[in-house]
């Protein structure tokens, strides 16, 4: 993944039983919204400005790659402390 790239990682939420964690990667003027699904689901883009068709597939790829420990950053993401500004995922 370009080191230019930021990535802000949401809690995760539950629907119907099934937990997803919302990605937002932006690139200067480029954003897209990356669905991450319980495993065995499929991680697909939600939203795109910008980015290339093969810079979503990298993406993607990447998240894949990287579920663990984007799972395990989303676990200790507070909305208050988001709200305050403080430091997340540590």
């Amino acid at each position: 993944m370009n080191p230019e790239i930021n990535m802000s990682v949401s809690p995760i939420f539950r629907k119907d039983g099934a937990k997803s964690i919302y990605l937002i990667f932006t690139d200067g003027e480029k954003s897209a919204e990356i669905l991450l699904p319980d495993p065995g689901s499929e991680v697909k883009a939600l939203s795109n400005k910008g980015f290339s068709e093969d810079e979503i597939k990298s993406l993607i790829e990447y998240v894949n790659n990287d579920r663990d420990n984007i799972t395990g950053v989303a676990g200790k993401v507070t909305p208050l402390k988001a709200f305050l500004g403080q430091e997340q995922g540590k």
